[in-house]
């Protein structure tokens, strides 16, 4: 983590306040990358960080160039998965902000500044998706004195949440630290004559060394008992050659054996990420068959079902089928009919129609989401092919009795009407118009292949 003298005196002399001032933010970001290996970056990054945060930049520019350097040393790489991500969303959302009106002042170790509107509209827009070649073409010193220009909210709840569940997976003890650097209170220029000399050296005393304070916090330490001694009587007897050898080895023969439902949760584990084989699903499909708790202990949870069902249809058929009882069969049900339509969640869905009597709004909701899906597709191809599938599939539903088309003959019959061009949309619309007029009795028939009616 620490730095040579070399490197220390470069990036202070990129970031002076002459250089910061009369080269372009490109120019700046090119140099750090010509004067630095890319093994070198995370332990500038840090450096700048520790700048940042102990106002050792006071100048508006210099903290902009610092923070767009920041920013360069991993450009091209997710934001998300950078490893200062979390200091860009604390300078646009600063902790203090979320506090109540009229509290006091939130002040800790290793606070970040504060930075203005022009400085924060520039960082919305570097960690944006908008080409940055013309924003980086301008010196820190326009962009600070610039008036900030109206634009778009940029939503990044996305790398908040990434960091979020990055920052709950630490340890407790992890996030109880804080940096053992503590910045002096703000200087006086009557008391301090050569600022920049003397804050040059304190950094360098920062920075450089085997152990750098840059690179450590202080976290409190937990103190545990120390366990009782166990009292153990006969101990003595093995180191005791001469002893008779009156003791028998005791062998646990249930080592290793694997426990009940384990094979099932390995199956399990490869139906989330690719089809098994016929052999593989046979063995799944019996040891759930054998045991009827065991559907319950082998992992599926509802975020896991879309896996699932584009890679194993028939293994989610029958779990479903088997978590009928389950308390949490509405979440299940809820995550099938909103996750993406294709082939397999049509079969999955028709099958249980036929099987079982599925929720009226989860049913309906499946085909609105269908029809939906349909009308927003971009690419004519998979639009057509989607539309075949949509058409087949309500055929089915209604041949069945498994839904009343009545409660849906307006959206079924525009879908119709907009996507008449198909074959299969203009023979759903004959059967609409046969029912509504009354010329076709329907009765309970075997259960359509989706897939195979289209292949034929």
């Amino acid at each position: 983590m620490a730095l040579t003298i070399e490197q220390c005196d470069t990036l202070l002399g990129i970031l002076e306040p002459h250089s910061v001032r009369n080269f372009t933010l490109e120019t700046l970001s090119n140099d750090i990358r010509k004067k630095f290996d890319s093994s070198d970056f995370f332990k500038i990054g840090s450096c700048i960080v520790m700048l940042l945060q102990n106002s050792f930049l006071p100048e508006p520019e210099q903290r902009l160039a610092a923070i767009t350097l920041l920013y360069e040393l991993y450009r091209g790489e997710p934001l998300a998965n950078t490893p200062f991500a979390n200091v860009f969303i604390h300078l646009l959302y600063p902790p203090e902000q979320q506090s109540n009106v009229g509290a006091p002042k939130l002040e800790y170790p290793g606070q970040l500044p504060k930075i203005s509107s022009q400085e924060k509209s520039f960082l919305t827009q570097l960690m944006s998706d908008m080409p940055k070649d013309a924003l980086l073409k301008k010196t820190a010193m326009q962009i600070v004195n610039a008036d900030v220009q109206p634009s778009n909210i940029v939503d990044f709840s996305s790398i908040q949440l990434t960091l979020a569940e990055k920052q709950s997976e630490l340890p407790q003890s992890c996030k109880t630290g804080i940096p053992v650097i503590l910045p002096l209170p703000e200087k006086s220029t009557n008391n301090y004559t050569s600022d920049a000399v003397k804050d040059s050296d304190i950094i360098k005393k920062l920075v450089i060394g085997e152990n750098p304070p840059m690179s450590r916090v202080y976290k409190p330490e937990f103190v545990t008992l120390a366990p009782p001694l166990l009292n153990c009587q006969d101990e003595l007897v093995w180191f005791n050659s001469s002893a008779p050898k009156e003791h028998n080895v005791c062998y646990d023969t249930t080592m290793c054996v694997p426990d009940a439902g384990y094979e099932a949760r390995q199956l399990m584990n490869k139906a989330y990420k690719s089809a098994l084989s016929i052999q593989q699903q046979q063995q799944l499909l019996g040891e759930l068959e054998n045991d009827s708790k065991l559907v319950y202990h082998i992992g599926l949870s509802p975020n896991k079902l879309p896996d699932l069902v584009e890679n194993n249809p028939l293994i989610a058929i029958e779990v479903l089928l088997k978590l009928m009882q389950s308390k949490q069969i509405t979440e299940y049900f809820s995550v099938l009919v909103n996750m993406e339509m294709s082939l397999h969640s049509m079969e999955v869905v028709n099958r249980l129609t036929t099987t079982v009597d599925l929720p009226t709004e989860f049913v309906h909701l499946y085909i609105s989401n269908c029809i939906s899906t349909c009308e927003t597709i971009k690419d004519r191809y998979m639009q057509n092919r989607l539309v075949r599938l949509v058409c087949v599939f309500l055929q089915s539903l209604i041949r069945n009795k498994i839904i009343n088309v009545q409660e849906l003959f307006i959206e079924v019959q525009a879908f119709c009407i907009e996507f008449s061009r198909i074959r299969e949309a203009a023979a759903l619309f004959r059967l609409l118009k046969q029912l509504e007029s009354g010329e076709l009795g329907l009765v309970s028939s075997p259960t359509t292949n989706i897939k195979g009616k289209l292949d034929g």
